[in-house]
């Protein structure tokens, strides 16, 4: 009853927002996804601007801390659902979705490989401050702060559990998303991860019928299929994912000893329960030495093949970058066969030189086969982890919460008999 109540009260503000945006002026300019365009560098924001950056900041750590005393103090799953709502309203609807803590990786990337670039200090707070709170408190910005993760969490209805296996190859690709954004904003290419949000056009009522469709389908999978974006695409839920994992004062499912009751070993839709491990399902030293040196053996090997790979495709990647596209465009220019395009003619009436233009592609292609190197190694790295953990036995006497993966919905609060002492 309470799900079906805060589904339409979702939908009536949905359609309420989306009245009122097409009422009224929207107070930024929208930026096209499909078009070719590229956000400007900002080296020092306007005043306006620079208000609701702090504002947005103050937000943020109000947010952040409201929702973690909901989490760990209160044990609230209603707490945690009233920040998602307002966390949809504000960050998504209100705020359009930016500045986003999952696209600020780009920004700090950015930032790192360009110093040209002057980083916004707004898009450098919500890039840190979740981390902070994370290392602390573990996922309690995924919890219901982010939007991107609120309106999945809010749409889950009829939630069905995946296969193990499938979770797992699922689980590659944001490591995969996480190295291409990296790679194409060190390179100044493109930010990836903004022009592929799936909900930040909803967010802005200005998607592309492709870009609203996705972000569409990822609601409608979300009905059954525990933040489907979340675990299996967002870049910025794998640092999230390796921070959490060293957090000290983490959700815990019973707020004292744990009776074994078994309650709560369904409970959790994202699957990020441990569950107790027997001494006799352990493995034997001799077992266990022999895992270990066959993946010392595996993992450098599928380093040493996936860097080989990513670097032979790295005139693949490059061919996503502007100047690279241009440059291959003019090489292969006919003028008896073919018309020029737009990008040539803008080219010509630059004025530069052709040859600087092919210096400069180059040397952005020279810099993807070394990136391409990285990533594939980076992935390699990736699935041989994978597979080590799948072969990895941990003795565990109670239900205890996966550090990484659990993002601290607090779902699984509800089902513990016990009470607090």
């Amino acid at each position: 009853m309470k799900k079906s109540l805060v589904f339409i009260s979702l939908l009536i503000v949905f359609v309420g927002t989306q009245f009122a945006a097409f009422s009224q002026q929207q107070r930024f300019p929208k930026p096209e996804f499909e078009s070719g365009y590229t956000q400007p560098v900002t080296s020092m924001p306007v005043p306006s601007s620079g208000m609701f950056a702090l504002l947005d900041v103050l937000v943020l750590i109000a947010a952040l801390s409201l929702i973690t005393w909901f989490i760990l103090k209160k044990r609230s799953r209603t707490g945690v659902v009233a920040v998602s709502i307002f966390s949809i309203l504000y960050f998504g609807f209100f705020r359009e979705g930016c500045v986003c803590s999952v696209g600020s990786v780009q920004n700090v990337v950015l930032a790192l490989f360009n110093p040209g670039y002057h980083i916004p200090l707004s898009a450098l707070a919500f890039f840190v401050i979740p981390l902070a709170y994370t290392l602390f408190f573990g996922r309690t910005f995924c919890a219901g702060v982010c939007p991107l993760g609120a309106v999945q969490d809010v749409f889950l209805m009829r939630p069905v559990t995946l296969k193990k296996w499938l979770q797992k190859a699922l689980g590659l690709i944001p490591y995969i998303y996480l190295g291409l954004s990296i790679l194409y904003a060190a390179t100044a290419t493109d930010f990836i991860i903004c022009r592929y949000d799936p909900f930040v056009g909803i967010f802005r009522f200005n998607a592309t019928f492709f870009m609203f469709a996705i972000g569409a389908a990822f609601l409608l999978i979300s009905i059954f299929i525990a933040r489907p974006y979340c675990r299996f695409f967002c870049p910025y839920g794998v640092i999230l994912n390796l921070v959490s994992r060293v957090s000290k004062n983490h959700l815990t499912i019973t707020p004292s000893n744990c009776i074994q009751c078994k309650l709560c070993e369904s409970s959790c839709p994202l699957d990020a329960i441990n569950k107790p491990v027997e001494v006799k399902q352990m493995e034997d030293k001799r077992s266990a030495t022999r895992r270990f040196i066959l993946l010392s053996l595996i993992i450098p090997a599928l380093m040493v093949v996936g860097g080989w790979t990513g670097a032979n495709f790295h005139e693949n990647l490059a061919k996503v970058n502007s100047k690279v596209r241009l440059a291959d465009e003019m090489l292969h220019f006919d003028s008896k066969t073919m018309n020029e395009s737009l990008e040539i003619v803008g080219f010509r009436t630059s004025g530069k030189p052709v040859k600087q233009l092919y210096l400069e592609a180059s040397e952005i292609v020279k810099q993807f086969y070394y990136g391409g190197w990285i990533l594939g190694a980076f992935i390699g790295l990736i699935i041989g982890l994978a597979l080590s953990g799948l072969s990895t036995y941990r003795y565990r006497e109670d239900y205890t919460p996966d550090k990484g993966n659990c993002v601290s919905c607090a779902r699984c609060l509800k089902y513990c008999p016990v009470e607090k002492d």
